[in-house]
């Protein structure tokens, strides 16, 4: 995510790797802290395992494109480039959240698009901060 914000907000190309259809869940900051402390606060949870995060997918390609339409308000295909797929790329990321969920009531409540915003707007700002 912050190669593409990156590479968006200095208007450049945005790197993919093979055709982009590899999937991967995003889970916001502020869902994922919640989750930790209801874990850590939790009663009866000595050595469990619990898989924090967002079981919902996108493709690399989804998120490159709404990255580009956030940060520059259009998307072409001269906006992102192809590379070679590395061997040890999962194909698919997406984690089982069932025991979080019953265990602990969690549940991600920050949507993608809104998450994603956030975030591009925090980089926003450090990037002003850093040209000063």
């Amino acid at each position: 995510m912050p190669n593409f914000i990156n590479q968006a907000l200095q208007q450049k190309p945005l790197t993919v790797y093979g055709q982009g259809q590899q999937t991967r869940s995003y889970c916001y900051v502020d869902d994922l802290v919640r989750g930790i402390l209801l874990l850590a606060s939790g009663d009866g949870l000595e050595g469990q395992t619990v898989n924090l995060g967002n079981p919902e997918e996108f493709t690399v390609l989804e998120t490159a494109v709404l990255v580009q339409k956030i940060i520059n308000g259009q998307v072409s295909k001269e906006n992102v480039v192809f590379g070679d797929l590395p061997s040890d790329d999962p194909s698919r990321r997406k984690p089982d959240t069932s025991k979080a969920q019953e265990l602990l009531g969690f549940v991600p409540e920050t949507a993608f698009r809104s998450g994603l915003e956030k975030t591009i707007a925090y980089f926003k700002t450090e990037e002003s901060r850093i040209l000063e």
